[in-house]
């Protein structure tokens, strides 16, 4: 059988035992370490398939290999789920690159249509993939040559004639012996609900296993596209200099009204009745981080349509987009500035902690811009911009936002009643943080948290292995070390 062939085959076998896999470790669920035990299943299983039939996987996607086992470690670690929805985001957006750049290709140079095209090619081959080696790839002539020969159809062919004779004989001894009976109808008592959910959980991470093996090992390496701007969209320096000549004026009279925010306080607005300076600030804030949200890919499009008729066209450019970065810094230390009177004035949640977080990616992305857009070397940008983020996304698992939340709220208990209700609604990440601010809330306040953790966080009777989670195995153990002091300060009649 040629090379071709022989990876198809590897390929299938692999697949199948990664649907297996799939099926015992994946069903289980919340997931926890089963998610990294998987993939380092995939890519283990990936890595000996290539060197056994000396496959050279000579692109950048191979060291995307450590990001992915440290992504899907998170799921052993954290049990947040908005934190659980960003990691697996990132997870499968390093999943779909290294499918892509595996073969062939440089991660760190490309604009931002490689990376979409790109990923968008790694979707389409992760639901389609499969198809396509089972029907163009397979070599089913080699796998069972002539029209009744090879042993595979050998196999069904007496499959075909035992089960009738075997279904005839069975019957009759069956019918003669009511032992044999009771074990034959024991033996085929079979689940068929069970039985279908094993077979569609198979089938279903079998499948993209073996599209993504596929994708990786077998089809042509994939060529990063290099969309050529048509010339009805290119323009000149003069009208992309007016476009953001405007948007500086506008930038530069906001500035000027946000410094006397900034260093005058309260005092210097006029604020409209019945506006506290609180909600000001509140309503501010995600404008504010809309409008550096925007300015980003206005910026990116501004350079893409820019004809580089000359060094002068890249010098305004560079000038007139710097002027409008150092005008973004203001805008957005004047919406940190008003998250931070709001959480001051109101703590800390879900929303205004990503918020913020977003928001110190965005401060990342914008000096990264002014370090390779600006000097006219956009390919590098991407990718340092998708480094940042998942830099920040790690150091947001790093300090674990719900404990942060809980400590935040609790040391201002004093200014603002501790808001006990959407503590315990918080993931099992905040329960040591709760746990260490009892002392700091009132007798009400510390009564129902007490009768919350007890209620939501008792050891399961019987726990699974295979959803093993750092916070959440922390959460039980701390709730059955202090059982009894929870249960008697605890309001269990409150609901």
């Amino acid at each position: 059988m040629e090379q071709r062939g022989k990876t198809s085959v590897g390929i299938i076998a692999v697949g199948l035992l990664l649907g297996i896999l799939g099926d015992w470790l994946l069903r289980a669920m919340p997931w926890g370490i089963n998610v990294a035990l998987w993939l380092g299943a995939l890519l283990g299983l990936a890595a000996l398939l290539a060197w056994r039939l000396r496959l050279i996987l000579a692109g950048d996607g191979r060291w995307l290999a450590l990001p992915i086992m440290l992504f899907a470690a998170t799921f052993a670690w954290r049990d947040s789920i908005t934190l659980a929805t960003l990691n697996m985001l990132v997870l499968l957006t390093l999943l779909g690159l290294a499918m892509i750049f595996s073969g062939a290709g440089r991660l760190r140079f490309g604009g931002v249509l490689v990376y979409l095209v790109g990923l968008i090619q790694a979707g389409f081959a992760a639901l389609f993939g499969s198809l396509q080696l089972l029907f163009f790839d397979l070599p089913w002539r080699r796998l069972a040559p002539g029209r009744w020969g090879g042993p595979g159809l050998a196999i069904g062919r007496g499959l075909l004639i035992a089960v009738p004779i075997l279904l005839v004989f069975g019957s009759l001894f069956a019918a003669a012996d009511a032992v044999f009976a009771a074990s034959v109808n024991n033996l085929f008592d079979w689940n068929l609900d069970s039985l279908f959910e094993h077979v569609f959980v198979i089938g279903f991470w079998g499948w993209l296993a073996t599209s993504a093996l596929y994708q990786t090992m077998l089809k042509a390496p994939w060529i990063a596209p290099e969309p050529a701007r048509p010339a009805i969209i290119r323009l000149g320096v003069i009208e992309v200099g007016i476009v953001l000549g405007v948007l500086n004026l506008l930038f530069a009279a906001f500035v000027l009204v946000q410094i006397r925010y900034l260093f005058g306080g309260a005092t210097q607005l006029n604020l409209a009745d019945g506006l506290s300076y609180a909600e000001y600030a509140r309503r501010g804030f995600f404008e504010l981080v809309t409008v550096a949200a925007l300015a980003l890919p206005l910026l990116l499009l501004a350079h893409w349509v820019l004809s580089p008729e000359s060094r002068r066209t890249v010098r305004v450019f560079g000038g007139l987009a710097g002027v409008l970065l150092v005008l973004l810094v203001v805008v957005m230390i004047s919406a940190l500035e008003r998250m931070r009177l709001y959480q001051q004035e109101y703590g800390l949640t879900e929303l205004r902690l990503y918020t913020t977080a977003f928001m110190g990616w965005l401060a990342l992305v914008f000096g990264w811009f002014g370090l390779t857009v600006l000097p006219n070397r956009p390919r590098r940008f991407v990718a340092g911009a998708a480094g940042l983020g998942a830099g920040v996304l790690t150091l947001l698992n790093l300090l674990n936002p719900d404990a942060l939340i809980v400590r935040t709220n609790a040391a201002r208990n004093a200014i603002q009643p501790f808001d006990s209700r959407y503590a315990i609604s918080l993931s099992a990440d905040a329960v040591p943080a709760l746990f260490d601010a009892l002392p700091l809330m009132s007798p009400d306040q510390r009564c129902s948290v007490a009768a919350q953790l007890v209620r939501e966080w008792s050891a399961p009777d019987e726990r699974d292995w295979r959803t093993w989670n750092y916070s959440r195995s922390q959460a039980w153990a701390l709730v059955e070390a202090n059982r009894a002091e929870l249960e008697r300060i605890a309001c269990f009649n409150d609901r």
